[in-house]
């Protein structure tokens, strides 16, 4: 137990790090938050249509994290040693791999979008409108592909922000980006200050205005404060990356990238699953995991300062001492989950009140709240886990641990569940979420072993 408790300069140290990702995610998901009950003031068709594609963009999103993350574990260990060329090196790499992905991520929505979308329409209840709901969601695909280059640069400058511990500059670009949008989404979706009322469509456009804001804002920052951020100093007069180094960065980046793709794609096949039961439950599962973002932003930030704390420390060979910390960061994510866990459970009923629709959407979204709820503790302790590993470099582990164990055993186990037995859908997300509960056990025979925990940098000197 002593491991796992630390001191107050260590719980100090570890909020100052984890508050203002908390304060950016809690901001930019309470936004969200109001920009998804605006949509679904409109109507369930356009709610729906929104939401399935948000879980689409949430694949490419989840793949651009992948790229960054994984040069990220470099670049934080880089940041430990005080090595700022092998930090520029690693922004580069960053920029150069988001904008192959980019261009492959755009292809596939322009090519695929009608299909894609389709995936989640089935008949099964009577709420909404198939047909207008893919029409919705098509058009709102189209418009926001524009902010996806934007959106490619802030994370490549962010994430590499938050390496070196600057995260409040990040935190800054989000909240003046997501007050922004939640300006336009009212004046734009309801037709405000004598303009039209664009609905979705408005939707689209005040998020792309708020992604290009929020760009410009981390991107000059960094350039005209070089002292905080030196690796940015000649960034672009003399853009090349080592063979060696960008080599180190794809073996790094290539499988985050896989596996953060493919949970995502799998969260999405996972929730194919659950339409089966029909439009009503397309709606419901978006209002169930909007209420879920808002309250897991605490577990979700010490994720990232184990990326952080950990990986500054395993560069610098402080190996038990970074175990040591990942222990307690688990133990505060754990705590805070079943916190956010009980506010989440205390309200499950009221939220759903505040969209225009049915009682049957309302009714399953409440049980599913409910359900989550539960879960959250184990969620918060297969992020910490998740992220512990990677900071060592160990990310083919993880490809195993997260995707992996995603596409052999949870989604198949959901899609028996969907077409060959006739369960509720409330009985059915319990048993999916139940899944989890193995990969807990496996987790911690991961974590426990200890070899995750090591300095990849030894064999890359940068100059």
């Amino acid at each position: 137990m002593k491991r796992l408790i630390g001191t107050k300069d260590f719980y100090l140290k570890v909020l100052a790090i984890a508050f203002p990702i908390m304060i950016q995610n809690g901001i930019s998901n309470f936004v969200s938050l109001l920009d998804n009950i605006m949509i679904g003031r409109i109507g369930t068709e356009q709610m729906s249509g929104v939401s399935i594609v948000n879980q689409l963009l949430f694949v490419f999103l989840l793949c651009m994290f992948g790229v960054v993350s994984g040069a990220g574990i470099l670049g934080a260990q880089y940041y430990g040693q005080k090595n700022m060329p092998g930090v520029r090196d690693v922004l580069r790499s960053k920029l150069i791999l988001t904008l192959i992905t980019l261009i492959i991520s755009l292809l596939i929505f322009i090519t695929l979008d009608e299909t894609l979308i389709s995936l989640y329409l089935h008949e099964g209840s009577d709420a909404g409108d198939l047909a207008a709901t893919l029409d919705y969601g098509r058009i709102y695909l189209r418009y926001m592909l524009f902010g996806l280059p934007a959106m490619s640069v802030e994370m490549s400058y962010s994430s590499t922000l938050r390496e070196s511990g600057e995260t409040k500059v990040p935190m800054q670009a989000s909240v003046i980006a997501v007050f922004i949008n939640l300006i336009f989404n009212y004046i734009l979706i309801f037709g405000k200050l004598g303009l039209p009322a664009l609905g979705v469509v408005g939707a689209a456009i005040a998020t792309i205005i708020s992604r290009y804001i929020q760009m410009g804002y981390v991107v000059i920052w960094a350039h005209r404060h070089t002292v905080d951020a030196p690796y940015v100093e000649g960034m672009f007069t003399d853009f090349r990356v080592s063979w060696n180094l960008f080599g180190k960065v794809l073996l790094l980046s290539l499988p985050l990238m896989l596996n953060e793709t493919l949970w995502a794609a799998g969260t999405a096949a996972v929730n194919t699953c659950y339409s089966y039961h029909g439009l009503s439950v397309v709606a419901a599962t978006n209002i169930q995991s909007t209420i879920y973002n808002i309250f897991n932003i605490m577990y979700i930030a010490m994720g990232d300062s184990i990326a952080i704390i950990v990986g500054q420390q395993l560069g610098a060979g402080k190996i038990d001492e970074a175990k040591d910390t990942s222990a307690r960061i688990i133990m505060m994510a754990i705590s805070f989950a079943a916190l956010g866990g009980l506010l989440m459970f205390s309200i499950s009923r009221v939220f759903p009140m505040v969209y225009n629709t049915t009682d049957e959407v309302r009714d399953i979204a409440c049980t599913l709240i409910r359900i989550t709820a539960c879960f959250m503790p184990i969620h918060a302790f297969l992020h910490a886990v998740y992220f512990s590993i990677r900071s060592g470099g160990k990310t083919i582990i993880t490809v195993l641990f997260d995707s992996v164990y995603l596409w052999i055993i949870a989604f198949p186990f959901a899609y028996v569940l969907a077409h060959y037995t006739g369960i509720g859908i409330g009985l059915m997300f319990i048993l999916c979420q139940s899944v989890d509960l193995v990969k807990v056990m496996v987790g911690f025979f991961i974590y426990r072993s200890g070899i995750w925990a090591r300095n990849i940098t030894d064999d890359l000197v940068v100059e």
